[in-house]
């Protein structure tokens, strides 16, 4: 992956440590331990950067990720480090979300809840998709996830 790619320390499945691969599309990358969330009009985000953000290429390393048996398509997102030890001591059942293999896209990201977190309460609703997605899985859902992730590539924007 050359210096456009990297990888990243995430919580996995039971709550193991993981590195996902990434590609790199900020001028400043944190492990994960330490984390400033990116935001609309981020300065940080390079001009390939925001391209690739732009049409969710930036996900397409992460499919070696799946490969690899790390993560699974659908799935609760991983989070950085620091917001998932930050959130466990916020939000009732954040560490629920651990007891299956996180995934590139899921009802949280579908539902809207993607993106910047502006307050707990956005996190909390991420949180309880992720609780929903994990009590009514099935392969019906997971298709109906990864189509209408698809579709929400052409109306996004990009940050």
């Amino acid at each position: 992956m050359g210096n456009r790619g990297f990888k990243q320390w995430r919580y996995g499945l039971d709550g193991k440590l993981i590195l996902i691969w990434k590609f790199r599309t900020m001028t400043v990358t944190q492990d994960g331990c330490a984390f400033e969330q990116v935001i609309k009009h981020d300065s940080r985000v390079t001009a390939f950067g925001k391209f690739l953000r732009r049409w969710s290429l930036d996900e397409l390393p992460q499919f070696i990720n799946v490969l690899q048996g790390r993560i699974s398509i659908v799935g609760p997102r991983p989070h950085a480090l620091v917001m998932v030890d930050d959130y466990r001591k916020k939000i009732y059942g954040s560490m629920d979300r651990h007891i299956i293999k996180p995934g590139i896209t899921g009802l949280a990201q579908i539902y809207g809840t993607r993106g910047e977190i502006f307050d707990d309460e956005l996190m909390a609703e991420r949180i309880r998709y992720d609780r929903k997605y994990i009590k009514n899985w099935s392969l019906f859902l997971d298709l109906k996830i990864i189509l209408l992730t698809w579709f929400s590539l052409f109306k996004k924007e990009a940050y």
